[in-house]
């Protein structure tokens, strides 16, 4: 925590008291720490502590005077941000992207990872808005802390309490700061479905959502590694720090890989991409005006072949398989055919996994013969694994 900037932003909630503390202990463990208020939070913190403990000014406007606070710059000068307590009215503004005080225009600006801590009632906590708003600062890449189980303000007893100031500290040294053995290391990832046109209107796609790589990106950049995630059509976005390049067909997507893949130690193809596209694609919406119709399809370029017929001895080449019959054979066949140094298999016979889940369950498959099952886990929890696997795999000497 030693000298990492970290700007902590402070909603109005009974909770704000927890701040205070939060600010002595990052201050203790070396962080250089600025505060910043909603007009609400005024009523719970007084900004004279916050300012004394932080010794730096506490904002809370958008301007004083003839002063304007640059929320461009406080966004840019921080390793992280830091909102904590978050209350449901901030959690709403930031889903929506509405901004109307200092807070929300260093969020809408901020280009370091967000951190938020929830705290509120336990029927707050549970509504279905509240959840949905999650879901969505979640699918902007923002990290979200869970919340504690205990009294409440109301007087009840459920979840909804604000995370311990020490379990915050902890959190940002594990998860933003902690050792990263990738470090140096460039990885490309790809992800989603490909959409291959029929007419402006109609395509040849699969169900992927784009979860489990965006995850696998998101696990990689956290352990350090510089990430380029190529992304096919996909309503779902990698945490901040990721590059994102968006593709659509195949074709893009090869081409886009063509160009980083060289210059990657470590790349991760788990897009669903489409094996075939239409020969011709007509200009105009295809009428209606026959009972049947017939499309003839062409084959899409194998980027995973691709890669691995270029791949040097440093590089570490990573497929994935999915399967509805004699998976494993199939899996190590892809491996040696496609020359990867890993395949990932997941099947379609797995309830609750693949496609549009937010589970999976995988097998990862190394050209030593070496193989390593896992039970059906979080997409989240799979990536961490792959990471891990990625960073202490087993090694055969040739």
């Amino acid at each position: 925590m030693q000298g990492k900037k970290i700007l902590l932003a402070i909603t109005g909630s009974i909770a704000a008291y927890k701040s205070i503390l939060l600010v002595r202990l990052l201050i203790k463990q070396g962080a250089e720490v600025k505060v910043i208020l909603t007009p609400a939070a005024k009523d719970f913190v007084s900004p004279l502590v916050l300012g004394t403990l932080s010794k730096n000014e506490v904002l809370h406007d958008l301007s004083n005077g003839d002063t304007w606070a640059n929320h461009v710059m406080l966004g840019r000068w921080a390793d992280v941000m830091v909102v904590a307590p978050l209350s449901c009215n901030t959690l709403a503004k930031m889903a929506s992207g509405l901004c109307d005080n200092l807070l929300m225009a260093v969020y809408l600006s901020a280009t370091c990872p967000v951190v938020a801590v929830p705290a509120m009632d336990e029927d707050m906590w549970h509504h279905p808005s509240t959840q949905q708003n999650l879901a969505a600062i979640k699918s902007y890449g923002n990290r979200v802390m869970d919340v504690g189980i205990g009294e409440l303000a109301s007087g009840l007893n459920g979840p909804g309490r604000m995370a311990e100031p020490d379990e915050i500290v902890e959190y940002l040294e594990q998860h933003l700061f902690a050792a990263k053995p990738l470090s140096g290391k460039k990885a490309m990832v790809t992800a989603g479905p490909t959409y291959e046109p029929i007419d402006p209107v109609r395509f040849i796609g699969n169900h992927s959502s784009g979860k489990m790589g965006i995850a696998i990106a998101n696990a990689l950049y956290e352990h350090g590694a510089s990430v380029t995630l190529i992304l096919g059509p996909s309503a779902l976005k990698p945490i901040t720090g990721v590059q994102t390049i968006n593709v659509q067909t195949a074709d893009e997507m090869y081409k886009a890989s063509m160009e980083i893949f060289p210059a990657t130690d470590i790349a991760v193809m788990a897009a669903a991409v489409a094996d075939y596209r239409p020969a011709t694609v007509e200009e105009k919406k295809i009428k209606k005006n026959q009972e049947t119709m017939q499309v003839e399809l062409v084959k899409n370029p194998d980027i995973l072949k691709s890669c691995g017929a270029i791949k040097t001895a440093q590089q570490l080449l990573i497929g994935f398989a999915l399967e509805t019959d004699n998976e494993e054979f199939y899996a190590k066949e892809k491996l040696t055919k496609k020359n990867a140094d890993l395949i990932i298999l997941n099947s379609v016979k797995d309830e609750g996994g693949t496609f549009k889940s937010n589970n999976n369950k995988i097998s990862i498959f190394d050209k030593n013969g070496h193989v390593e099952r896992f039970e059906m886990l979080p997409k989240n929890e799979v990536a961490a694994n792959v990471v891990h696997y990625i960073i202490n795999r087993p090694r055969v000497d040739n």
